[in-house]
Protein backbone atom coordinates (compact mmCIF):
# COMPACT_ATOMS: atom_id res chain seq x y z
CA UNK A 1 0.00 0.00 0.00
CA UNK A 2 1.71 3.27 -1.30
CA UNK A 3 0.73 6.34 1.19
CA UNK A 4 0.83 9.42 -0.31
CA UNK A 5 0.52 12.30 2.17
CA UNK A 6 -0.85 15.93 0.88
CA UNK A 7 0.13 19.11 3.14
CA UNK A 8 0.34 23.09 3.07
CA UNK A 9 -3.70 23.69 2.72
CA UNK A 10 -5.30 26.25 4.68
CA UNK A 11 -7.32 29.77 4.66
CA UNK A 12 -5.84 32.24 2.41
CA UNK A 13 -7.44 35.24 1.23
CA UNK A 14 -8.80 35.85 -2.47
CA UNK A 15 -5.43 36.01 -5.01
CA UNK A 16 -3.52 34.78 -2.66
CA UNK A 17 -0.88 31.80 -3.23
CA UNK A 18 -0.79 27.98 -1.89
CA UNK A 19 1.90 25.60 -2.10
CA UNK A 20 0.97 22.27 -1.66
CA UNK A 21 3.36 19.16 -1.52
CA UNK A 22 2.52 15.64 -1.90
CA UNK A 23 5.22 13.45 0.28
CA UNK A 24 5.85 9.89 -0.77
CA UNK A 25 6.94 7.16 2.33
CA UNK A 26 10.74 7.10 2.26
CA UNK A 27 11.17 3.42 1.23
CA UNK A 28 9.46 4.29 -2.31
CA UNK A 29 11.23 6.03 -5.76
CA UNK A 30 9.77 8.73 -7.06
CA UNK A 31 11.44 8.54 -10.07
CA UNK A 32 9.00 5.53 -10.69
CA UNK A 33 5.64 7.67 -10.73
CA UNK A 34 3.57 9.99 -12.66
CA UNK A 35 1.93 11.94 -9.87
CA UNK A 36 -1.83 13.41 -10.46
CA UNK A 37 -3.60 16.29 -8.39
CA UNK A 38 -7.41 16.43 -8.17
CA UNK A 39 -9.45 18.67 -5.80
CA UNK A 40 -13.42 17.79 -4.54
CA UNK A 41 -14.90 20.93 -3.63
CA UNK A 42 -18.33 20.77 -1.31
CA UNK A 43 -21.37 18.79 -2.99
CA UNK A 44 -19.19 18.74 -6.44
CA UNK A 45 -17.47 15.64 -8.29
CA UNK A 46 -13.78 15.84 -8.14
CA UNK A 47 -11.59 17.18 -10.72
CA UNK A 48 -8.54 16.44 -12.37
CA UNK A 49 -6.31 19.35 -12.32
CA UNK A 50 -3.26 17.96 -13.62
CA UNK A 51 -0.69 15.41 -12.88
CA UNK A 52 3.26 15.49 -13.59
CA UNK A 53 5.08 12.85 -15.51
CA UNK A 54 8.41 10.79 -14.39
CA UNK A 55 10.49 13.11 -16.68
CA UNK A 56 8.61 16.24 -15.38
CA UNK A 57 6.29 16.57 -18.47
CA UNK A 58 2.92 18.14 -17.39
CA UNK A 59 -0.74 16.93 -18.43
CA UNK A 60 -3.35 19.82 -17.57
CA UNK A 61 -6.72 18.70 -17.03
CA UNK A 62 -8.61 21.19 -17.52
CA UNK A 63 -7.47 24.70 -19.30
CA UNK A 64 -9.00 26.88 -17.28
CA UNK A 65 -6.41 26.18 -14.37
CA UNK A 66 -3.72 26.62 -16.59
CA UNK A 67 -2.45 30.14 -15.67
CA UNK A 68 -2.88 30.01 -11.83
CA UNK A 69 -2.12 25.96 -11.40
CA UNK A 70 1.65 24.64 -11.83
CA UNK A 71 3.73 21.59 -10.21
CA UNK A 72 6.86 20.60 -10.01
CA UNK A 73 8.96 17.45 -8.58
CA UNK A 74 11.82 17.27 -6.05
CA UNK A 75 12.43 12.91 -6.68
CA UNK A 76 15.37 13.59 -3.68
CA UNK A 77 13.16 14.95 -1.20
CA UNK A 78 10.06 12.39 -2.44
CA UNK A 79 8.08 15.52 -3.04
CA UNK A 80 5.50 17.13 -5.57
CA UNK A 81 4.48 20.27 -5.02
CA UNK A 82 1.62 22.33 -6.84
CA UNK A 83 1.50 25.96 -7.03
CA UNK A 84 -1.84 27.64 -6.92
CA UNK A 85 -2.02 31.68 -7.88
CA UNK A 86 -4.58 34.10 -7.47
CA UNK A 87 -6.32 32.04 -5.69
CA UNK A 88 -10.44 32.73 -5.80
CA UNK A 89 -12.88 31.49 -3.83
CA UNK A 90 -13.95 28.82 -6.50
CA UNK A 91 -10.45 27.17 -5.98
CA UNK A 92 -12.23 26.34 -2.24
CA UNK A 93 -11.83 22.31 -2.07
CA UNK A 94 -10.00 19.21 -0.60
CA UNK A 95 -6.77 18.55 -2.96
CA UNK A 96 -5.49 14.95 -3.32
CA UNK A 97 -2.44 13.70 -4.87
CA UNK A 98 -2.71 10.32 -6.28
CA UNK A 99 -0.29 7.81 -8.62
CA UNK A 100 -0.69 5.27 -11.41
CA UNK A 101 0.87 2.18 -11.35
CA UNK A 102 4.48 2.53 -11.43
CA UNK A 103 6.32 3.43 -14.39
CA UNK A 104 2.81 4.25 -16.14
CA UNK A 105 1.98 7.57 -17.46
CA UNK A 106 -0.26 10.20 -16.54
CA UNK A 107 -3.48 9.13 -18.24
CA UNK A 108 -4.41 11.59 -20.52
CA UNK A 109 -7.29 12.99 -19.22
CA UNK A 110 -8.63 13.43 -15.61
CA UNK A 111 -11.41 11.36 -16.41
CA UNK A 112 -9.21 8.35 -16.05
CA UNK A 113 -9.03 8.95 -12.40
CA UNK A 114 -9.35 5.10 -12.19
CA UNK A 115 -6.02 4.74 -13.66
CA UNK A 116 -4.83 6.41 -10.29
CA UNK A 117 -4.22 3.88 -7.97
CA UNK A 118 -2.98 5.34 -4.52
CA UNK A 119 -4.11 8.27 -3.42
CA UNK A 120 -3.42 10.32 -0.45
CA UNK A 121 -5.99 11.66 2.53
CA UNK A 122 -6.12 15.09 0.88
CA UNK A 123 -5.54 18.64 2.02
CA UNK A 124 -8.13 21.66 2.58
CA UNK A 125 -7.88 24.48 0.81
CA UNK A 126 -10.27 26.96 1.89
CA UNK A 127 -9.88 30.63 -0.50
CA UNK A 128 -12.51 33.05 1.55
CA UNK A 129 -11.93 36.67 2.58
Amino acid sequence: QLLLVESGGGLVQPGGSLALSCRVPDDITLTSYAVGWFRQAPGKEREGVLCIGRAGGVTYYSDSLKGRFSVSRDDSKKTVYLQINSLKPEDTATYYCATPNPIRPCPPTGSDSDQFVYWGQGTQVTVSS
